[in-house]
């Protein structure tokens, strides 16, 4: 006999406690169920090495996408680039939105400039788009801009605003939802430009507005601050029109069809 399998279960704990001390928590569950695992005895040490490994590594992917959509705060988390509607009449292209969704705007900083009638979906594409983002480990945050003068002004007023532009500086993908709903203030402009200034040609953002493009020099009101601001969005951008029906009223009236 062996001398030394009767420390082997006593070994496996230390290991086991050392793992979790170095925060592989994954790498310890994986190791825990190899070892219930009556076929593992047939793999070679570097074999069972190479899937503790690759769990723990998949691990923290997922922990950090979760983190990751948790922080963005998404209107509509669950949104799924995989689940895009792109039937004709909604002026989509599946293969545009894919090829845009696939590739680099995120880490060349362009911005991506989706419009269309309300309900359309625009919203929705935009947080998929957003969450397809943090799939691929990039931060997000979402922000209706509507509501953006009053954080701006409480920003101003508990002196934390300069550490919230720090913070949107370095965020990956910043949403800016319902864009020209509402009038802006002239402090809210300057605000605006200077968060915009910041990404310009850095940071991707992305912009969903029923308002069209060529109207937005009129509802940002200045048009020194206009200029500028559509300058820094114009250089590298990609435009989206959504046509079509609401798809809030089409599911309302598929709702009442169904319970009638």
């Amino acid at each position: 006999m062996n001398p030394n399998m009767d420390n082997t279960p006593m070994m496996m704990n230390t290991t086991l406690n050392q793992l979790r001390s170095l925060r592989l928590e994954t790498m310890a569950q994986a190791l825990e169920q190899q070892l219930t695992q009556s076929g593992i005895t047939a793999m070679s040490f570097e074999e069972r090495l190479a899937l503790l490994v690759d769990r723990e590594v998949h691990g923290r992917q997922d922990r950090r996408c979760a983190r990751l959509l948790k922080n963005a705060r998404l209107k509509y988390p669950q949104a799924a680039i995989e689940d895009l509607d792109s039937r004709s009449s909604r002026g989509l292209e599946r293969s545009t939105v894919m090829s845009l969704a696939l590739g680099e705007w995120v880490t060349s900083g362009h911005a991506v400039l989706i419009t269309g009638p309300t309900g359309a979906g625009k919203s929705w594409l935009a947080c998929a788009l957003a969450q397809h983002s943090c799939r691929r480990g990039h931060s997000a945050l979402y922000q209706r801009v509507p509501r953006l003068g009053e954080e701006l002004r409480i920003r101003h007023a508990n002196g934390t605003f300069t550490r919230w532009l720090d913070t949107l500086k370095t965020t990956d993908v910043l949403l800016l939802d319902d864009w020209g709903m509402s009038a802006m203030d002239a402090q809210t402009r300057a605000d605006l430009l200077e968060i915009i200034d910041d990404r310009a040609s850095h940071r991707a953002t992305i912009i969903t507005s029923q308002l069209p493009i060529e109207h937005w020099h009129e509802w940002i009101g200045d048009q020194t601050i206009a200029d500028a601001m559509l300058d820094r969005l114009m250089q590298n951008h990609h435009r989206l029109t959504i046509t079509g029906d609401s798809m809030r009223r089409q599911s309302a009236v598929q709702k009442a069809k169904a319970t009638s």
